[in-house]
């Protein structure tokens, strides 16, 4: 199977079916429109997904459905657009010369300052345009702040750059022929592995889970990729060679979504807003919903993977605290068959996992909640938005007649991995969740962590953060005159 002859890379730009036969497996998007189409709209900002200077839109079909997202073109190789529609700024301009309303409304509202980061706030802007289409209601506030959570502009002016959101719906509507962008997506699908070979590269996406299983056996050493949210640094920072490249974006199975065995079932190739999403209308908590939206940015949501994120298992990822707390399972495949182990076994040291070769993430598994649970999760960070966790707490416990029964807390940022808290479990297990509990809870997790020092957090903050977070959870949970958020939440009043 690996041994495939080389295929193009084929994707629909500026207006037509483009074929791609002599870049490499890992070029960036943002290096392929800039150096070898000489569209130099696109800005390189930080080259790591989080300025949003390099944002453009993807269009691909997913379930026959159109999806455009607007993604950063600085971490996405351009093996991946395979299949799919690329939209960047210089496709906004009308076919008679005129500004499209997005660019209008920047102009029109003063949105542009020096106009570096100009040509990504109108991209996610444009992504924002088309979402709003057949929309009677006008676009709230809290709607635009998620869609530019991915911009950080450099030179301020966020204010007029919110009105040019507004204004840009209020402006004579241009259209989008959705339609017939579907029609030209779909006469570039394929039905079976997609292989790209450059420099004695190659990169591969499979289409199914058994041609994703024998590549696995037969390469147990190529690189997996997902969504290129982590792995994309390793080469725009870390100029790793990745070798040759398993996609599995593609794989059709992995796009599972339901409940399975009394578990809602997530595939490893669902987007981490699409896997929120579905996580919350179960556990239908504010904190969780706020930690969704504090979840990188948009972009980042929309490209990034579930399974690729707990895969990764870095000591400051947001979901593995909540998803260990709740009893999370991770469900392996590979040539020994399919296996699965809860989550918190699964993470072994820093940046070690519980894999045997040829393994890959198939689906993360996550309970259904349960009756008097009471579940929280929070994250700690120097910005409100798009920015790394100093601390990531997650608690649930079960009230039974006011007793604690069935306690869990698991934190990120604390240890080498995201763990649990054992000894300040034990302090509250079938206790009274009173005031004395909680502060025995409290004392005890000094015992369970020695955080270390960093550039986000000394190990001071960490700890005394840490323990506060139980005093919340605490809070807003205990059996008589329970606080509601806006009472503990540090942003309520902002």
């Amino acid at each position: 199977m690996s041994q495939e002859q080389s295929q193009p890379i084929r994707f629909f730009y500026q207006g037509k079916v483009h074929e791609v036969t002599d870049v490499a497996p890992t070029r960036t998007l943002l290096q392929h429109l800039r150096e070898d189409h000489h569209c130099t709209g696109t800005k390189e900002g930080c080259a790591e997904g989080d300025c949003g200077a390099c944002t453009v839109v993807i269009g691909s079909l997913v379930n026959g459905e159109l999806e455009m997202r607007n993604v950063n073109s600085c971490i996405q190789f351009v093996p991946t657009l395979d299949g799919k529609a690329v939209f960047t700024v210089e496709d906004l301009k009308q076919k008679d010369g005129s500004l499209h309303p997005v660019q209008e409304a920047l102009v029109e509202c003063h949105g542009s300052q020096c106009g570096f980061c100009t040509p990504g706030f109108a991209m996610s802007l444009w992504s924002l345009y088309l979402k709003q289409e057949g929309q009677t209601e006008p676009v709230c506030r809290k709607t635009i702040n998620e869609t530019l959570s991915g911009n950080l502009c450099r030179c301020t002016g966020y204010r007029p750059i919110l009105d040019s959101a507004q204004r840009m719906l209020e402006l004579p509507k241009v259209d989008f022929d959705k339609a017939a962008l579907a029609a030209a997506l779909q006469e570039i699908q394929r039905d079976k592995m997609f292989s790209y070979t450059h420099s004695g590269q190659t990169f591969y996406a499979p289409r199914t889970l058994a041609e994703l299983a024998q590549l696995r056996a037969e390469q147990p050493t190529a690189t997996i990729l997902a969504g290129s949210t982590d792995v994309g640094l390793w080469v725009t920072k870390q100029m790793r060679n990745l070798g040759n490249v398993i996609y599995v974006r593609m794989v059709k199975e992995l796009h599972n979504l339901g409940i399975v065995d009394g578990m809602l079932e997530i595939g490893a190739g669902v987007s981490l807003d699409d896997a929120y999403k579905a996580v919350l209308e179960h556990y239908k908590d504010a904190s969780l919903h706020e930690l969704w939206q504090r979840f990188a940015s948009q972009p980042i949501r929309s490209t990034g993977t579930l399974g690729g994120s707990v895969a990764n298992g870095s000591p400051i990822g947001d979901s593995a605290p909540w998803m260990i707390v709740l009893g999370a399972e991770i469900v392996l495949n590979g040539s020994q068959g399919r296996r699965s182990m809860l989550l918190q076994d699964f993470y072994l040291d820093y940046m070690k996992k519980d894999w045997q070769p040829g393994e890959f993430v198939e689906a993360v598994r996550i309970p259904l909640p349960k009756a008097n649970q009471q579940f929280r999760t929070w994250k700690l960070s120097k910005r409100y938005d798009q920015d790394i966790s100093a601390v990531a707490a997650a608690f649930s416990l079960e009230l039974d007649n006011g007793i604690a029964r069935n306690v869990r807390i698991a934190y990120g940022g604390m240890a080498a991995t995201s763990k649990r808290a054992p000894n300040a479990e034990a302090a509250i297990e079938g206790k009274p969740w009173n005031e004395a509990t909680m502060k025995a809870a409290h004392a005890a997790l000094a015992t369970d962590y020695t955080p270390l020092t960093d550039m986000r957090a000394t190990s001071e903050y960490r700890m005394k953060t840490a323990q506060n977070l139980v005093q919340r959870f605490w809070l807003e949970t205990r059996p008589d005159g329970a606080l509601p958020a806006s009472s503990v939440n540090a942003f309520a009043f902002a």
